[in-house]
């Protein structure tokens, strides 16, 4: 039995040690936001928050989770609800398949509780290690632009400005 912190809850799990972290949130509590995208940590679409930094839930084994805060894009909040990084890339539209944005989201997270103003040379290094392979890196990199300023700072010297949303439809 393995007990972690997953998206602020006390989660006690039963699997092998060597069990990967991403087939226990996937398979064992039901959080399919982090995806098997290549298995060898190569892709980022298994990223998950661990205590606060990013890692590829594909190559971290259940044995050193334990007691550790996990967070995965399920904890941002809710689609009722969402939380900025959310709500940006909704705004933005950055997404194409969509199979890449849950890691997307949480990389970006860990910079943005980091440094709230990253530069875009900071913001585009961190992002680096996660790859979208439908091209919509342009359109994730607009969306984390405009969850910095959602949350409150902001890219210091952005490649492009952070563009007005046109208002909502009438209902």
């Amino acid at each position: 039995m393995t007990v972690l912190t997953v998206n602020g809850m006390p989660r006690t799990v039963s699997a092998d040690p060597s069990t990967p972290l991403l087939y226990v949130l996937r398979d064992g509590l039901a959080l399919n936001g982090p995806k098997f995208g290549c298995g060898l940590g190569q892709c980022g679409a298994c990223t998950v928050l661990l205590d606060g930094a990013p890692v590829f839930s594909c190559l971290l084994p259940l044995g050193v989770v334990g007691g550790r805060r996990v967070r995965t894009v399920e904890g941002l909040g809710t689609a009722a609800l969402p939380g900025p990084m959310q709500a940006a890339f909704e705004a933005e539209q950055a997404a194409q398949c969509g199979y890449c944005i849950p890691g997307m989201m949480m990389r970006a997270q860990a910079l943005l509780e980091r440094d709230i103003r990253p530069t875009e040379a900071e913001l585009r290094a961190h992002m680096a290690p996660s790859l979208c392979r439908c091209g919509t890196h342009m359109r994730i990199l607009r969306a984390i632009r405009r969850a910095a300023v959602l949350m409150g700072g902001g890219v210091r010297d952005p490649a492009e400005p952070v563009r007005p949303l046109p208002p909502a439809p009438a209902r």
